[in-house]
């Protein structure tokens, strides 16, 4: 994140000046939106550097930081309809297995697409593709929640999985 420049270091003769709530205040001279920001205890922060003025706004320079910071995790976080994944592994017990398909099964009924990846450490790589396949399907078995699979189990150089949706 590129930071704003603030107060003194704005350097253009006049700005277009926002207030704390984001109404235009107008163009004014630096000085003047210096001596605006002052009266109010908070900092000029130029928002658009690259505009004829550049527009400034009077706000608090650590709040306007977390605004912007949150706005990005925002963007870069999809929301919903994404793919969730459950890691199993060779061994897991029914208790365990049940866990997982409850929480697969929640995760299919809120129209999840979801990523069953079970890894494979070691030897039990070159065990029979059959014994394994057979295992991943294990926890298939107790999911309640309707599903179709979209394609068949894969394997990967950690393991094997297999993707569902509801």
């Amino acid at each position: 994140m590129i930071k704003p420049r603030i107060n003194q270091q704005i350097r253009a003769r006049e700005v277009r000046i926002l207030d704390p709530e984001g109404n235009n205040l107008g163009v004014l001279p630096i000085e003047e939106a210096l001596r605006r920001a002052k009266e109010m205890n908070l900092d000029l922060v130029e928002v658009s550097a690259k505009a004829t003025p550049p527009v400034v706004k009077i706000i608090d320079y650590g709040k306007y930081l977390y605004l912007i910071e949150k706005k990005e995790k925002k963007i870069k976080k999809p929301e919903g309809g994404g793919l969730k994944e459950i890691k199993i592994s060779l061994g897991i017990s029914e208790h365990d297995l049940e866990l997982k398909a409850k929480k697969t099964s929640d995760f299919l009924a809120s129209g999840e697409k979801i990523k069953i990846e079970m890894s494979l450490p070691g030897r039990t790589k070159y065990l029979k593709k059959d014994f394994i396949e057979e295992r991943l399907k294990r926890i298939l078995n107790f999911i309640t929640a309707p599903y179709r699979r979209v394609e068949e189990p894969k394997r990967t150089p950690r393991g094997i999985y297999l993707i569902i949706e509801p």
